[in-house]
């Protein structure tokens, strides 16, 4: 019963970063139609903004098996 419990809250953790990491692409692209000569900018944003989601998901799937 752990285990499975374990399981959904991991796959619940990869899925939540999914959502956050398409959301943050794709509101990316919207800033860079919108002002292209921030490009740069915006792209080094949204790459440390998604490592950081990265993270926090690994945390969630480390302790989902571990607590």
């Amino acid at each position: 019963m752990t285990g499975t419990l374990a399981a959904v809250g991991a796959g619940l953790a990869v899925l939540g970063a999914g959502l956050g990491i398409g959301q943050i692409g794709g509101r990316a692209m919207e800033a860079i139609a919108r002002q292209p000569e921030v490009s740069g900018d915006i792209r080094t944003t949204m790459i440390i903004a998604a490592a950081l989601i990265e993270g926090a998901a690994l945390f969630a799937i480390v302790g989902a098996f571990f607590f």
